[in-house]
């Protein structure tokens, strides 16, 4: 249950996280954005491992820990978060999330056919309950597909959706990461090794990937908007999943863990006094059905 709960946990973490992001979205390019979120990230978890004396464990790490990380890093926030921020950018938080989330489906895929794990009855269905719970959430709340056209939308739709193959890839491998280590030192290490990693790639690449400099152009409110909202999602996110990984099976914790457009909608109707449709309510529904399946099956 505990397992079942971080993981729950680690969701509301990724709900709350492009509420930040939408506004510093409209200031920036999303590479931009990313640069920036992953270096100021990287430098405060640096910090706190440093002032907590936790560098021992992140030197402990086995070399195939280590390799697994930094290779979940370059996949998950350098491919796969770039492309989820171009996809709030172009389609917006109500849109992009919802499909991105769709990423469980793609993880029971890799942890039943590379990573032999077995699949529950509860897992399954509740997987699928939760897709279309998902998708309900993604209907516009006058019943259209989103309110964009063009190319743009095309875009942002299908950036969306390859983020949830991406995501999924990454996810994998951080759990076979957190199979080969035990405790919370060794689960912040891994997180800070991580950003860390995909920090000093994107520093170094940064003349190349942001020609326009736009990493150095933003205010100190977007600066503190992206950072916020990537500790946020890398940093206590990633540590809830990691430490359900490690008391709970990837096909319970991973469709738990993407039930983040129940809470982005949710923060939509107390927030923004987004109105809750009869599709947004049923979605819902769906959705926590979805994670009591997996509950209790």
């Amino acid at each position: 249950m505990i397992g079942e709960l971080a993981a729950l946990g680690a969701s509301v973490s990724w709900a709350i996280a492009p509420i930040l992001y939408r506004e510093a979205l409209l200031c920036t390019k999303p590479i931009s954005a990313n640069i920036v979120r992953c270096a100021t990230n990287a430098a405060v978890l640096v910090a706190v491992l440093l002032l907590l004396g936790l560098a021992g464990a992140l030197a402990s790490l086995p070399i195939k820990t280590m390799i697994l990380v930094i290779g979940s890093g370059a996949i998950g926030l350098g491919v796969g978060d770039t492309l989820y921020l171009m996809g709030l950018k172009y389609v917006g938080v109500s849109r992009a999330v919802p499909l991105a989330a769709t990423y469980p489906l793609f993880s029971l895929v890799w942890a039943t056919f590379l990573l032999h794990q077995s699949l529950t009855l509860g897992a399954v269905l509740g997987a699928v309950v939760i897709v279309v719970g998902i998708w309900l959430l993604t209907r516009e709340r006058n019943g259209s597909t989103a309110g964009v056209t063009g190319r743009m939308a095309f875009v942002g739709l299908a950036v969306s959706l390859v983020t949830a193959v991406v995501w999924s890839v990454s996810i994998s491998m951080m759990n076979v990461a957190v199979s080969t280590v035990t405790g919370t030192a060794a689960n912040y290490a891994m997180i800070t090794l991580r950003i860390a990693s995909v920090a000093v790639f994107f520093l170094v690449l940064a003349p190349f990937l942001d020609r326009q400099r736009g990493f150095l152009k933003m205010t100190r409110g977007t600066v503190a908007a992206l950072c916020v909202g990537g500790l946020v999602a890398n940093g206590l996110g990633w540590f809830l999943l990691n430490y359900s990984f490690s008391i709970t099976s990837l096909v319970k914790a991973v469709p738990i863990s993407s039930t983040s457009p129940l809470f982005a909608a949710i923060a939509g109707f107390l927030l923004f006094k987004e109105k809750m449709t009869a599709k947004a309510v049923l979605g819902a529904v769906a959705v926590v059905a979805g994670i009591t399946l997996i509950f209790i099956l």
